[in-house]
């Protein structure tokens, strides 16, 4: 799936654990509940994603955008997020991180 253009995409619980999603366009998508445990996810546009409760466990955000996504409840150990942008971003624990704002 790399490059792939998932925007709007409904893709709750869905099990996409490996994929390699390297620059996608996952913007507005909806993986509530979905397991990407050891996705790839470098330089993918997440922008305004409901990521509400995923499992990113050991994934590749690397420079990922997450400007405006739902983190919240998501399961973030060991993920890399190195370059990750973030701003308006709800982060698993409820807070908002405009680091890049």
């Amino acid at each position: 799936l790399r490059e792939a253009n998932l925007e709007k995409a409904i893709l709750r619980e869905a099990n996409l654990e490996e994929a390699n999603l390297e620059k996608g366009n996952l913007q507005i998508a909806n993986l509530q509940s979905a397991n990407l445990k050891s996705a790839i996810l470098m330089g993918a546009n997440l922008m305004g994603a409901s990521l509400y409760k995923a499992n990113l466990m050991d994934t590749s955000l690397y420079k990922a955008n997450l400007m405006g996504a739902n983190l919240m409840g998501a399961n973030l150990i060991e993920a890399d997020l190195t370059g990750a942008k973030f701003c308006r971003t709800k982060m698993p624990s409820g807070s908002i991180n405009n680091r890049d704002c």
